[in-house]
């Protein structure tokens, strides 16, 4: 018996450690290591990058946050399930039948905890409906009023009933309820509205996009970045050696509301919101140390991308700083252009990725699932992670042995679709763009609207999408065309 133990022990011990680093809002040029123009500096990062592998065709499945969320912690496509995002007090995004990373990872002998950003819903109760009502952002809020809500009682449907052992964050920064979360308890229950009037506090940089809702009194957004930091430390330094451990932690940075501490002030040439960013790669150093200090760091797979790209304030950016968040690429945030969704990758795995390398596979956060499950030799049960594909094999710098990714279908909203298959992209639309990209910045950048029925491109020549080729590959579009329907209705058939 006392042989068994130890065997067991030590097979615990040699899986990996993982930890996801997951930004919010961080654009593909603001990682200095791959903007040679960039004006913010993320040493930490760089120096991920300089010990792993970076990824420079890395994808999240959609341009805006909970979906994104979703797709990465299940390895299913977003839009298999819904496109928006969860919205003040809204219900999980996810169905109880999901089977998500934490819960295969916990299944098989993980410790593991989510901290930060949720974003992915719970099931409030309420007294009654709410009654409070303002105008913000040029659309009517109803909102709800503290006595409204049901503070005492644990709320189900979050992080702890998907997989997670632990989890503590304040949700989601910009969302009611403005209140810490610990597992499944709010910790303090709000008695104050927060409305637009009343913040109490300035932004560095642009508007604070607070939904109105209840509070705790003395809420202080300020601290919320650097309270889960401690965390997410704290954590790390009370895990074992003998039992491997997955940390999802979650940035609230740099999303707006763009409020870096004062101590990151002025560290970059890119005003509020490149500060925000070195703020963003200094926690992102806390972390790498404390996996040091704690002996954790020879075994544990770290993975550092970002949920979508910039958001629409990196117009104005590039203008006044110089500084283009979305680097070369063209759009941004909610876009299907490459800017919405081409996002910053980094994988560390010390004596099992090749330090300083650099990829150019076509990856999909949708894929981490499926990776991470064979990286530490974990059979997923059957139905999970339908559309996420295994590149193992790109991270170790070995030859497949099984199908790679060939195709990616980018999508925000249902009104418009993109597939990407090899070098060539095409959208079943004549532009990307969700949200109106100002006519100065299509001056600067030398952007032109198209006006046929879909669009063509091939990015190996043209990645930054100036050149439409629709016309001129008539056969390529039915065919790419044809794979959009093709992957909505049969998942990975071509995977298999």
């Amino acid at each position: 018996m006392a042989l068994t133990v130890a065997c067991t022990a030590e097979k615990e011990q040699s899986k990996p450690n993982i930890v996801i680093l997951y930004a919010d809002d961080m654009g593909y040029g603001d990682l200095n290591i791959q903007n040679p123009d960039s004006k913010i500096p993320t040493p930490y990062l760089d120096q991920l990058a300089s010990e792993g592998m970076r990824f420079t065709d890395a994808h999240s499945s959609s341009g805006v946050c909970s979906p994104s969320r979703y797709s990465l912690l299940t390895g299913t496509y977003h839009w298999r399930r819904q496109h928006s995002i969860v919205g003040s007090f809204g219900g999980p995004f996810f169905n109880d039948s999901d089977i998500t990373l934490p819960q295969v990872l916990r299944d098989n002998g993980y410790t593991t905890a989510a901290i930060g950003k949720w974003h992915l819903g719970w099931n409030w109760e309420f007294n009654s409906e709410p009654s409070g009502e303002v105008t913000l952002f040029n659309r009517t809020h109803t909102y709800y009023y503290p006595n409204e809500v049901v503070w005492d009682k644990p709320v189900a449907g979050g992080p702890v009933d998907r997989g997670f052992d632990y989890y503590f964050g304040d949700g989601t920064i910009n969302f009611p309820p403005y209140a810490w979360v610990e597992n499944d308890r709010i910790l303090e229950a709000p008695t104050e509205v927060m409305l637009p009037d009343n913040i109490g506090y300035e932004t560095a940089e642009e508007a604070w996009e607070f939904r109105p809702g209840p509070r705790v009194k003395g809420w202080n957004p300020y601290e919320v970045l650097p309270t889960m930091t401690e965390k997410a430390v704290e954590w790390i330094y009370n895990q074992r050696k003998d039992q491997p451990f997955f940390l999802y932690f979650s940035f609230t940075s740099p999303h707006t509301p763009i409020i870096p501490n004062e101590e990151f002030i002025g560290k970059s040439d890119a005003g509020g919101y490149g500060d925000f960013v070195y703020q963003t790669d200094w926690v992102s150093g806390q972390i790498l140390n404390a996996l040091r200090e704690n002996g954790f760091d020879e075994n544990t797979i770290v993975i550092f991308t970002s949920d979508n790209g910039p958001e629409r304030f990196a117009y104005e950016r590039a203008v006044k700083h110089d500084h283009f968040s979305m680097g070369d690429l063209r759009g941004l945030k909610v876009d299907i252009w490459e800017g919405g969704h081409r996002v910053p990758m980094i994988i560390r795995w010390p004596g099992h990725i090749e330090p300083g390398t650099v990829s150019d596979k076509l990856i999909s956060q949708i894929d981490y699932m499926a990776t991470l499950a064979a990286a530490t030799g974990i059979t997923l049960p059957d139905g999970a992670a339908p559309d996420s594909y295994n590149f193992l094999p790109t991270m170790l710098g070995k030859e497949y042995g099984f199908p790679e990714r060939e195709i990616v279908i980018h999508n925000t909203y249902a009104s418009r679709w993109a597939v990407r298959q090899g070098d060539w992209l095409y959208m079943d639309t004549n532009s990307g763009e969700h949200r109106v990209m100002p006519q100065f910045f299509k001056e600067l950048r030398g952007y032109t609207d198209f006006e046929t029925e879909g669009l063509l491109f091939n990015l190996k020549d043209d990645p930054g999408q100036r050149v439409n080729l629709y016309d001129q590959y008539p056969e390529k579009v039915q065919e790419m065309d044809r794979l959009i329907d093709l992957y909505k209705e049969t998942g990975y058939l071509i995977r298999d």
